[in-house]
């Protein structure tokens, strides 16, 4: 077993050099250190199995990202599912630009950013507690398995294998209440779509504008238009959204799947200038 923590990994292979062994790489991320030495020592014990430990979300990142440059990617990911969290007596994990709300990396957080720079990479979340809401998110976000932290090792390292067979593994308990949330969101998805969709071109680019954080006179500069002509787009935003303030709109629109507007230069992105009378 080897520790991945604040920029001190030791990538090794301790067990079977064996050429004719399939071994399977595996990180596992927990803030909990007790917990994740334990369980990266009971899967270390397994001859086709290299472990390492990351206990926070920037660590995990950092070990990937070397683990990758050095040609040793990671297989699975193992990830917490309350990585982040407020416990008493543990040490918060750490800020950083791509988390939550409160700027921490929490589990499904982290599996989506894994997803993005890695999709090679299964992960499975671990969880204290079943919950079909936060599991759906979490298959959202692109794990292939949700499992119980108590399960028994057979049962894990089962899910690890079937991962990698491309397959989704999920407690049969959770079946229904996972079914009925991706459905719920799915239909949720559909409705924002479609009002987003009735937009025009331009009204599109002032809720992207908005998704990036602009305000007002700030899209105004971007788009080369008057603050007058902007609120009349805002306010038609809104209406056509059927919400009240610019956070709803945002909201709504994430949900859509729109993205910020780039903050970069605006100049030549806008082909007709439009007057404080539009």
């Amino acid at each position: 077993m080897c520790v991945c923590d604040d920029g001190n990994p030791l990538l090794r292979r301790e067990l079977g050099e064996g050429g004719s062994v399939v071994r399977v790489r595996v990180l596992v991320v927990d803030d909990h250190r007790i917990f994740a030495e334990s369980l990266a020592a009971a899967l270390a014990a397994e001859p086709d199995v290299d472990v390492s430990a990351a206990g926070s979300g920037p660590a995990a990142l950092r070990c990937l990202e070397r683990a990758a440059a050095e040609g040793r990617r990671f297989d699975v990911l193992l990830v917490d599912a309350d990585l982040g969290g407020n416990v008493p007596g543990e040490r918060p994990a750490v800020p950083v630009q791509d988390g939550n709300a409160d700027g921490l990396v929490d589990g499904i957080s982290l599996v989506a950013g894994v997803r993005t720079a890695q999709p090679g990479v299964r992960t499975v979340v671990l969880a204290e507690k079943d919950d079909p809401r936060r599991a759906a998110l979490a298959l959202q976000a692109g794990a292939s398995g949700w499992v119980a932290k108590d399960c028994s090792l057979s049962r894990l390292l089962t899910v690890i294998r079937g991962v990698l067979r491309d397959e989704t593994h999920l407690p049969p308990a959770l079946l229904t209440g996972v079914l009925r949330e991706l459905t719920a969101a799915r239909k949720h998805r559909t409705e924002s779509e479609r009002l987003v969709a009735s937009l025009t071109p331009r009204e599109r680019e002032v809720l992207r504008c908005m998704v990036a954080g602009l305000g007002r006179k700030a899209v105004a500069e971007r788009l080369f238009l008057s603050p007058h002509t902007v609120r009349t787009h805002m306010q038609n935003v809104l209406g056509k959204l059927g919400v009240h303030s610019t956070l709803a709109a945002v909201a709504l629109a994430r949900r859509a799947g729109v993205g910020p507007a780039e903050l970069g230069p605006a100049a030549g992105r806008i082909d007709v200038e439009e007057s404080s009378s539009a």
